[in-house]
């Protein structure tokens, strides 16, 4: 992913409540012809070296980023397809908004402006591993249901169902893990702009009731926040 310097997300921290957030991935793996991508919700588990070392890269000089886990339907043929040996990518989405120029101070000083889009996104990469196992999807389905269910008033558990209908619904699911060995993360939040700029399109993404507006006015304005 191309990170313009001042774009970079480097916070681990950040990085992590941002994917935690977000909740789902966009899993792509290559078939030796075509680019495959399937939309499925995700954990981040961070406590899981990357490598048998605990490295990133598996050089010996790396910070661990551990494995993105999840699932997909059995008939789905991606699991099948992804090319031995071909890495692949989970993408993390997060809020995003158009930014008009007419937002910015430097409109009315200079006239030097043009559009952009304002987003955060992560991106994990590395070589992913398909699972059949029934206790590890059970395992795997219960830390899902956990992370999405547990806030709830009156949460669902994976107990609830009879288990022979839990033993089939596993029977059509295929784990996803994928070693992450590079995590690339960006914030495109205004920061090659001025306060002035930055304090306009603040206010102006406050006034749209586009989807993601009100999410990276926030994010703006926090970032400006810390910063001050």
């Amino acid at each position: 992913m191309y990170i313009p310097q001042h774009f970079g997300l480097e916070d681990r921290a950040q990085v992590s409540d941002f994917v935690a957030r977000a909740g789902a991935a966009d899993l792509v793996t290559f078939d030796g012809t075509e680019l495959t991508a399937t939309l499925l919700p995700v954990i981040w588990d961070q406590d899981s070296p990357s490598d048998a070392n605990g490295n990133s890269d598996g050089n010996g000089d790396g910070p661990g980023y551990g494995r993105i886990l999840g699932h997909i339907a059995l008939a789905n043929p991606q699991w099948k397809t992804a090319k031995p040996g071909v890495p692949a990518l989970a993408i993390v989405h997060g809020p995003q908004a158009y930014i008009t120029p007419s937002w910015y101070a430097a409109k009315r000083e200079h006239g030097r402006v043009v559009p952009t889009w304002n987003y955060v996104t992560v991106h994990f990469t590395g070589p992913v591993t398909f699972h059949r196992d029934p206790e590890w999807l059970r395992g795997l389905v219960t830390r899902l249901t956990t992370k999405f269910e547990g806030q709830r008033k009156e949460p669902w558990y994976v107990t609830d169902a009879p288990p022979a209908y839990i033993d089939g619904q596993l029977r059509g699911i295929v784990g996803v893990e994928l070693t992450v060995t590079r995590m690339e993360a960006k914030a495109k939040l205004s920061q090659n702009r001025s306060a002035a700029d930055r304090a306009g399109t603040i206010e102006g993404l406050h006034g749209e009731d586009a989807p993601g507006s009100a999410e990276i006015a926030d994010l703006m304005a926090r970032r400006e926040a810390t910063a001050n």
